[in-house]
């Protein structure tokens, strides 16, 4: 199902504003899996546990000190193209919207599925990912 742009905006936003990279194209999701170091790849949704649970714990960790080198999102229902393509590279794992991955030089080194964002806080899910930055991102070294 397609939705409205007008209607999925503001989700966009609620992670474009924290700088994180949409990526509304096959070719860009390609791009940027081919990049060296580490990519965080949001899979957005409409749906209630984004909302309350995935947006506001990526809001959350992108506040810690080591992140990832780059920050991305595909909107599910929305840029089916790329968030196809994107998908196609959590080899692994089935398709899950809100999920969260980091790659690592264009492989899955973490994931959050549906199943463990659901019934989950903010604050529970920006653990696990402050804890899988710690373990696979090289801090930056101007904030250490």
């Amino acid at each position: 199902m397609m939705y409205p742009e007008q209607i999925v905006r503001p989700m966009r936003e609620e992670l474009t504003r924290l700088g994180v990279q949409e990526l509304r194209t096959s070719d860009a999701v390609d791009h940027q899996m081919q990049a060296k170091g580490t990519t965080m790849v949001v899979v957005n949704s409409v749906c209630g546990c984004a909302a309350r649970n995935a947006r506001p714990a990526v809001a959350m960790a992108l506040q810690h000190a080591t992140k990832p080198d780059v920050s991305t999102t595909v909107f599910a229902g929305q840029d089916t193209e790329a968030t196809s393509k994107a998908r196609g590279y959590f080899t692994g794992y089935a398709p899950s919207s809100p999920s969260i991955a980091l790659m690592k030089d264009g492989d899955v080194v973490f994931m959050l599925e549906r199943w463990q964002i659901e019934g989950r806080s903010a604050q529970q899910i920006a653990q696990d990912l402050v804890g899988a930055f710690d373990k696979y991102c090289v801090p930056d070294v101007a904030t250490v």
